[in-house]
């Protein structure tokens, strides 16, 4: 029998990871062209980070949809209990998105020198993910509260937690890691050596608060939820691949080499790390609320939402793989030719 719950899971997984990677390369680069202007550096590489954004900013979102629309539909409750509780969170997620999406228009129709757009833009590529880490925190258990029918959020609990700030700080300098780490391969398919150099600094800079963060985090975690810990533990293998990934990767921009098999290897370490923290919380989705096979749709349902997702992934990888190669691979486009 087809367990559609865990296949659902899986891919709704997949498209939050495949966020987390194109959503972090734009949101880093918003806070490096605003860093880069401060330090009166951005003509080194603004115009690089332009060319990248043209085309893919109105398609970094279409992850994160599939995946609201998703966990809505394969796990109803979720709609329930998260809803009630990210009110505050959420809405001022929504709020920065819409900021960041007038950034696009302005910059777009002549607003390009003004530092108050480039400070909202570099912002919000910071902030927003914070806020969405928000969802991980409260999938731990101990946030949400439940009586009388009402759903509420324990937010001095929330913001007293060390666990909630370590994700927090994890999610600013992932962004920023896996954004110099691309803007880098970027920036050398370029022929781009000015940006390389600079793009090369900060990918360094930011990877050794990214393991740090990551390790914290992990600490916090063992003392919040002993039997998510538990459960990760068990998969040290993952999570032994995610650091060799690391350090292969941190070895290759340290040595000025092989910049795409660099950004490979730091997909493939937020990817283990991703999946070792999606399995260690099995069968939760909402500890201790909603399980995945108690959480979810009837099964005619199911079954018809894991082939319309999966149809959809199918859809969207072969869609941003033409685009990649049309503009951010096109020789001509990443030198600015065209």
């Amino acid at each position: 029998m087809i367990n559609y719950e865990l296949i659902g899971i899986s891919v709704l997984w997949l498209f939050l990871y495949g966020y987390l990677i194109v959503a972090s390369i734009d949101y880093g680069a918003g806070f490096f062209a605003f860093y880069a202007r401060l330090t009166k550096q951005d003509h080194l590489i603004n115009r690089l980070i332009s060319r990248y954004l043209s085309p893919v900013w109105e398609i970094t979102n279409v992850f994160f949809v599939f995946f609201f629309v998703g966990i809505v539909g394969f796990f109803p409750d979720t709609a329930y209990y998260y809803g009630s509780a990210l009110l505050v969170p959420g809405s001022i997620a929504i709020i920065l998105l819409a900021i960041r999406g007038s950034f696009y228009a302005f910059e777009n129709y002549g607003s390009k020198e003004n530092i108050v757009y480039l400070f909202l833009y570099g912002a919000t590529g910071l902030l927003i993910p914070a806020s969405l880490s928000v969802a991980l925190t409260l999938s731990e258990g101990g946030f949400i509260m439940e009586e009388g029918g009402t759903v509420s959020l324990d937010y001095l609990a929330l913001m007293i937690s060390p666990l909630s700030w370590s994700i927090v700080a994890l999610a600013i300098v992932s962004v920023l890691f896996i954004s110099g780490s691309f803007l880098s391969y970027y920036a050398s398919r370029a022929g781009d050596q000015p940006a390389l150099k600079l793009m090369r600094t900060y990918a360094l800079f930011w990877s050794m608060p990214t393991i740090i963060a990551a390790l914290t985090a992990f600490i916090y975690l063992s003392q919040h939820n002993g039997r998510h810990f538990q459960n990760m533990m068990d998969l040290w293998w993952l999570l032994a691949l995610s650091v060799g990934f690391f350090m292969i990767s941190v070895w290759l921009l340290y040595n000025g080499r092989r910049y795409g098999l660099a950004f490979i290897c730091v997909m493939l370490q937020f990817f283990c790390a991703f999946f070792a923290y999606g399995i260690g919380q099995y069968p939760y989705i909402l500890d201790p609320y909603i399980t995945i096979q108690g959480g979810a749709t009837h099964e005619s349902m199911g079954v018809a939402l894991v082939i319309a997702f999966v149809g959809g992934l199918f859809l969207l990888i072969p869609s941003l793989i033409l685009v990649f190669r049309l503009f951010l691979f096109d020789a001509d486009y990443v030198k600015g030719k065209k």
